[in-house]
């Protein structure tokens, strides 16, 4: 356990259960220990998603919020505030962004805002009432975060955070964790462990941004078009959420459910991972995914949309595939293509392998936010 001495990092989020931003947060704590850490979740903090985290010394609140503004809650947050006297406030996503206001009226040196992906119902950032918003709160945040390109234009461009107060973080990945295996391990529960087949799969919330209902559909065409391939493809998907019983539904509409797999939610995603062909991520909208990295850095071809930062994850022909967003039809093609030359994906799901080691590593991420941390304290 670090001295109490050492400057103490309060991340604020939403909600601290699997995700790709909640992700990041265990990543970094785990490895950025000359700090100490505290999370902050302003609805809940799922116990089994939090025992992620390695270090005894972090701690959990939950405050529980109602249904209604972020602000109704700043009391609370105040007291929190007062009894763990966080040297850095971190916030994460505009969820949180309103709780910027109460941190600076409290006095805390350094605050932090992320931008790691776009908001549900704004998936092109064009929402002026989201750029209301955070050109509101944008006098009491030092530094922002912006994973992509995209996130860090929409920053300078649309809520007008000057240049200098911006940085580009991308997320990095666990490459010990997540790693390649020869050929496709068999997992526990899944039907479909027959070395014979061809796996296509996605892991995460099933929820309206996440689209798993394009990927079910292209999925539906490509058997369609391809009906050879009903003897090998075969798809995963892997989550919880709203969208699960209407993905179940459409592919018992089309007679192919037998040939589809939707376990619900699981914490073995290194696993999973290692028990795919193929990784799809059909999303309308992402900042830099954490899922596309751990995809990569398990030696998996990606498929996915050509929105936010994949783009800059992906170098499309060579480690993946990118198709236009909402489309089923591109992506039941590429999709198909990925199955019928599946000598060809281990080469893109290889050359992945080697650009995750390159460019997307957590060491280079946990010293990038060491950078501005240190930065921020450093100011008088």
């Amino acid at each position: 356990m670090l001295s109490s001495s050492a400057p103490l990092v309060l991340h604020v989020v939403y909600s601290f259960r699997a995700g790709g931003l909640e992700n990041g947060v265990v990543n970094l704590i785990n490895r950025m220990t000359n700090y100490r850490h505290a999370v902050l979740a302003i609805t809940e903090v799922d116990p089994l998603f939090a025992a992620r985290i390695e270090r005894a010394d972090t701690a959990f609140i939950s405050l529980e919020k109602p249904a209604g503004q972020t602000l109704k809650i700043a009391p609370a947050f105040m007291r929190e505030l007062r009894r763990l006297k966080p040297a850095i406030v971190h916030t994460r996503n505009l969820a949180a962004l309103e709780l910027q206001l109460p941190a600076w009226w409290a006095g805390v040196g350094a605050r932090v805002h992320g931008e790691h992906g776009r908001d549900i119902d704004d998936p092109d950032g064009r929402s002026k009432r989201h750029q209301w918003m955070r050109r509101l709160y944008r006098p009491f945040v030092q530094r922002y975060v912006a994973l992509s390109g995209d996130l860090q234009d929409y920053l300078t461009e649309r809520v007008g955070v000057p240049g200098a107060r911006v940085r580009r973080i991308c997320n990095g990945v666990d490459t010990q964790r997540f790693v390649p295996s020869p050929q496709r391990l068999p997992l526990e529960g899944s039907p479909f462990n027959d070395p014979a087949l061809f796996v296509a799969g996605t892991v995460g919330r099933m929820a309206p941004i996440k689209a798993q209902t394009v990927l079910v559909e292209a999925f539906i065409a490509a058997l369609q078009q391809h009906p050879q391939l009903a003897a090998r493809l075969r798809l995963m998907l892997v989550g919880d959420g709203p969208l699960r019983d209407e993905c179940a539904a459409r592919l018992q509409a089309a007679g192919v459910a037998h040939l589809a797999w939707l376990p619900g939610e699981r914490h073995d995603v290194p696993q999973l991972m290692r028990a795919l062909d193929a990784f799809v991520l059909p999303s309308h909208a992402e900042g830099i995914s954490n899922t596309i990295l751990e995809a990569m850095a398990s030696s998996l071809p990606v498929l996915a949309t050509r929105v936010g930062g994949n783009a800059e994850l992906i170098d499309e022909g060579r480690t993946g595939l990118l198709v236009p967003p909402n489309a089923p039809q591109p992506m039941a093609q590429a999709l198909a293509g990925l199955a019928l030359q599946s000598a060809q994906s281990r080469q893109m799901g290889l050359a992945g392998r080697a650009r995750v080691e390159a460019r997307f590593s957590l060491d280079a991420m946990v010293s990038a936010y060491d950078a501005l941390y240190r930065d921020l304290l450093r100011q008088p």
